[in-house]
């Protein structure tokens, strides 16, 4: 794999749309109206592809949950329930939430850095919404937003990246400060507010008034590019630094720990899974794919166990349950 494989785990491409003659969802109070929204939007898309409706007061904490772990809703949309709800295509990799922040978030997260086609996807996605009905939209503003900071465009492109080599030798504040300066920050795994756990950080645009989608796009995958490039001259750097025995010996005795442990938590997980990838793309693993390690922790989560097994499963019983599939998973996908 290179550079750009080992180091973007997906991108994602979203639009913030709202529906023109409705209050933004923030000053709607009209169920019915809330309701003729999700409609309108549900009967546009049915003509396009097979999507699921969830309504979200109807459906269950752990439901949510499992969805927002998977990155197809926000807290947001858990946070407005009585009057939102969210359309996922059959692959999972595309939603529409509605009344969320805005009445219509679309969004399309794909593996690897593929921004071109996430966009591609959206906006035929976007294109046939718009043809039933209409959109807030200013001749000199552009699309109308809820936040003043999604004004214009509405288009958000993001890349979430595995950056440890430059947060363990201590770059990403710098890092982080350049990337300010070309009008992108970076997040955490789960947006804004978030910690940047295992090593994870999305990096998108900020702007997105004055400036067209192609401007965007091309700006985004440039600095990722430069950043993969940069992660990769720092992670050479920890095969030589002073405690390069000391990170190896971290990414070995995390895999050690993976697959010997009899209960393991979510956080636990989160940190070693990180040294066990880190460890991968430093060559000290024998494994090709590291973004099975992605999957892992994903599928691994507490709300997506307590889904795939129906039930509510106590926290140690999970636990339990979470150390026994990880060391089984690991040890069929590393070979020795």
């Amino acid at each position: 794999m290179d550079n750009v494989a080992k180091t973007v785990v997906s991108t994602r491409v979203r639009f913030a749309r709202n529906l023109e003659g409705y209050p933004f969802p923030s000053h709607l109070k009209d169920e019915k109206q809330a309701k003729e929204i999700i409609r309108l939007v549900s009967s546009a898309l049915s003509r396009l592809d097979e999507f699921k409706l969830f309504y979200m007061d109807g459906v269950d904490e752990d439901k949510a949950l499992s969805l927002q772990e998977n990155h197809l809703i926000s807290p947001n949309l858990i946070a407005n329930r009585k009057y939102s709800a969210v359309l996922i295509n059959r692959e999972e990799n595309v939603s529409v939430m509605l009344n969320e922040e805005d009445h219509l978030r679309e969004q399309c997260i794909v593996k690897g850095l593929e921004l071109r086609h996430a966009y591609d996807t959206m906006s035929e996605i976007d294109d046939c919404i718009s043809r039933s009905m209409k959109f807030a939209f200013d001749e000199q503003f552009g699309f109308l937003t809820a936040c003043p900071t999604n004004v214009g465009t509405g288009l958000r492109a993001s890349v979430m990246l595995f950056l440890p080599a430059l947060t363990i030798n201590g770059v990403m504040p710098r890092l982080l400060r350049s990337i300010s300066r070309l009008g992108l920050t970076a997040r955490g795994m789960f947006g804004e507010g978030s910690a940047a756990e295992g090593y994870i950080y999305q990096i998108s645009n900020e702007v997105t008034l004055g400036v067209t989608e192609e401007e965007i796009l091309a700006l985004v995958e440039d600095v990722v590019k430069r950043v993969c490039a940069l992660e990769e001259v720092q992670r050479e750097n920890l095969k030589s630094c002073p405690s390069a025995l000391d990170i190896k010996d971290e990414c070995l005795r995390s895999y050690g720990i993976l697959t010997n442990c009899a209960k393991l938590s979510t956080g636990e997980l989160v940190k070693l899974a990180a040294a066990v990838k880190l460890g991968a793309c430093l060559g000290y693993i024998n494994l090709d794919d590291v973004s099975l390690i992605d999957e892992l922790v994903v599928k691994m989560r507490p709300s997506n166990i307590n889904t795939a097994a129906e039930r509510v499963i106590p926290p140690l019983e999970r636990d339990v349950y979470r150390a026994q599939h990880v060391s089984k998973y690991l040890k069929k996908i590393i070979s020795a």
